[in-house]
């Protein structure tokens, strides 16, 4: 039976609980408005997969503390700053189903409260003294910069090849995962060994992640995210880079030209995508992520089991399994 996140959550149930108190606590302001904005954000928030990766990995090396709880925190406030941001500069006004930030209080009241978040993530390491989480979490937010911009150029040339689009998921998506993973670790114990392989988990994890959320595209299950929206944003994900890698020169300067020229187009979307299913590329990119996947799970085999290291596992293989 394929794990749920009710089970999974069952070692860290009262720490998840915990953690939800403590982080309005920590978004808390003096400013009414503020205040209003962080709530409706709470409230609306995900299935809080990131704190459970933080959490469970604690939970494998050693006794869950303060500074878990900190360090969890910390990665939802600079990672909800930088999507209340995503949501600016993308002109977007929905977030999971809900309006945007931007779409409610507009773009400068948006910038102002991620700014906001992202300070309050800063003060809370300081205060604390938690210097070795802000690090690992400050070098995440940087990276995921860094892949967002690397994305963006790249989309102008339509010129990623499998090299380049790892990178890009390594830095956009599995950085984050892999910080998730570090800062569980880290809180715990400072072995500097273990630190490395449980943020190396992670980073497999976030890729396998991203390749499972790239195959959303082309429709092979009933999920939140549109049909083809990847490639109306000439997004070169792994399945169209293995199908133009693959494709006669004819072929891949007419698959080109839609992208690029027609992909607000439906029908054409829909070419790119036929093409991309008759190219076997939904095939190799699922080859790739049971990769990653098998991977990760090879380095959570190097820890002594238990609990926390059987319900990590069943995470992992919850976010493969995922059908949104």
């Amino acid at each position: 039976m394929k794990p749920d996140l009710k089970q999974i959550q069952v070692p860290i149930e009262a720490e998840m609980a915990q953690f939800e108190h403590k982080f309005r606590d920590f978004m808390k302001s003096k400013v009414k408005l503020l205040d209003h904005i962080t709530n409706y954000i709470v409230k609306r928030k995900g299935k809080q997969m990131r704190p459970m990766f933080v959490f469970l990995t604690a939970g494998i090396f050693g006794k869950i503390n303060e500074s878990t709880h900190r360090g969890a925190a910390l990665i939802e406030l600079l990672h909800t700053a930088s999507l209340v941001h995503d949501d600016v500069v993308d002109d977007a006004n929905y977030r999971r189903g809900f309006f945007s930030v931007n779409a409610l209080w507009k773009n400068k009241i948006a910038v102002l409260v991620g700014d906001y978040l992202l300070s309050r993530g800063l003060l809370l390491s300081v205060e604390y003294g938690d210097f070795h989480l802000l690090r690992i979490v400050s070098n995440a937010v940087r990276e995921m910069s860094e892949g967002e911009l690397l994305q963006s150029y790249k989309a102008r040339k339509l010129d990623v090849d499998e090299e380049v689009y790892y990178e890009i998921i390594r830095q956009k998506t599995a950085s984050l995962i892999a910080s998730c993973c570090a800062v569980g670790a880290s809180s715990v114990q400072e072995d500097a060994e273990v630190i490395e392989r449980m943020r190396l988990f992670g980073e497999k994890v976030g890729l396998a992640f991203q390749i499972k959320d790239d195959l959303f595209d082309y429709g092979d299950e009933e999920i939140g995210k549109p049909v083809g929206i990847d490639i109306k944003e000439k997004k070169m994900t792994l399945p169209l880079i293995y199908a133009l890698r693959n494709a006669d020169w004819l072929t891949k300067k007419k698959i080109i030209y839609l992208i690029r020229n027609r992909s607000e187009d439906k029908k054409a979307v829909n070419e790119v995508i036929a093409f991309v299913k008759k190219s076997g590329g939904l095939e190799y990119a699922k080859e790739k992520m049971d990769g990653f996947y098998q991977e990760a799970l090879a380095i959570l085999e190097e820890f002594p089991e238990s609990v926390f290291r059987n319900s990590l596992k069943d995470l992992v293989t919850y976010t493969i399994d995922r059908k949104k």
